[in-house]
Formats: C-alpha cells, structure tokens, sequence
C-alpha cells in the first residue's frame, strides 16, 4: 500500500479524483465493484479511492486466468487478485468468490471481462450477474456499485489525471427476475453514465 499509494499514483498522475456521489451501503451488507476497465492503472486506482484506507477493506479482484502468469501475476496476487477461468469457471473460484461477498469483502469484477482501451461499447459478460445472484443464497443484502475510471489521455502518461465515479448501488434483488441481457444493459448503461462523468472530469 506504500509502495503503490504513497509513492506510484501520487507522482506518477498529477491529478487524482474520486467522485462518489454521495452514496452508502446499508450496514451487513455486502458489495461487488463493478468499473470500466481502461488500463492496468485500474486496479491500483480503484484501491486508492475504496482500499481499506478509506473503507477498512482490501478490494480482491477477480481477475482472468492469463493475467496471473508470472511476475505480473506474482504482483496481482499480492495486490489481492485471484484468477477465474472465464470459459469454465472452477466450482473452486465460484465458492471463493461467494465466500468474499458472505463475509463482506469488497469484490471487484471487470465486467467487460478484459481491458477494453478505447471504451467501444461491449457485451459485458455474463459472470457477475451469475455470481450475485448464487451468492443471494448465503447472503440477503448485496449491491452492485457501477463504476467509470476515465484517465486524460488513452494510455496514461507521467503527469496525467484520472478520475474515478461512483455510481448509485444497485440493490441486486430488485433485479432477480431480470434476464441476463436484460441486467447486463442496465449495468452497461450505469458504467458508461459514470465513465462520461470521469471523462469530462479530466478533459476528455
């Protein structure tokens, strides 16, 4: 957290903001983190704005099987990532995962399942709406929360900004007679709200 916070994000962006409109979980209630996914910055931004400095909770991320190979892995994994097969998830990830959100921990989820740079709009993919509502068996209370990262250039440079939004939670057993499709485009809606926010934020 030194390393990262103190001294990689505070001299390499000039500027750093976090807009959280306001918002609050209600109490024994757990949240999955649901951001726009830019660049590897993401993750390291992300844990400044609701890492357990500010929240008393790490964010564990999960993360693609690829992205947890070699030394770029070894650093994820103390970062808190854990990897999931995106194809075929491991009934071992699945019960990890929900074990996070029963106990309350912040789970991170790139919905867009991989870095999408230029912000062309995707399919999200099907996991997070899947993992939410198996989790609704262990757990009653849990909000989604949508994210936008947004940086001033594409591929962030030394001395650049960024800008991370915080979209209204969303209460996912408003939404369990909902399709797939049907909350992956109500999510994909809040994200890119977000995400234009932190865009005009930083001059984009």
């Amino acid at each position: 957290m030194f390393v990262t916070q103190d001294i990689v994000l505070r001299f390499f962006f000039k500027k750093k903001k976090i807009l959280n409109n306001g918002f609050s979980i209600p109490i024994n209630s757990s949240i999955i983190l649901a951001p726009t996914h830019r660049s590897r910055w993401d993750g390291l931004v992300l844990t400044m704005a609701m890492g357990r400095r500010v929240t008393k909770k790490d964010c564990r991320f999960m993360v693609t099987k690829s992205e947890m190979r070699g030394i770029q892995g070894w650093f994820l994994k103390r970062l808190g990532c854990f990897s999931i097969n995106q194809l075929s998830p491991s009934l071992s990830a699945l019960r990890y995962a929900i074990d996070l959100i029963e106990k309350g921990e912040q789970l991170v989820v790139f919905p867009e399942g991989k870095i999408n740079k230029y912000g062309k709009k995707l399919v999200l993919k099907e996991g997070l709406y899947r993992l939410a509502r198996l989790a609704t068996r262990k757990k009653e209370s849990i909000f989604i929360i949508p994210i936008g990262i947004a940086y001033s250039k594409v591929s962030p440079k030394f001395r650049d900004e960024c800008c991370i939004s915080f979209g209204k939670p969303i209460a996912i057993n408003d939404y369990l007679n909902f399709s797939i499709k049907e909350f992956n485009n109500l999510l994909n809606k809040k994200m890119t709200r977000e995400e234009k926010i932190a865009l005009k934020n930083v001059g984009r």
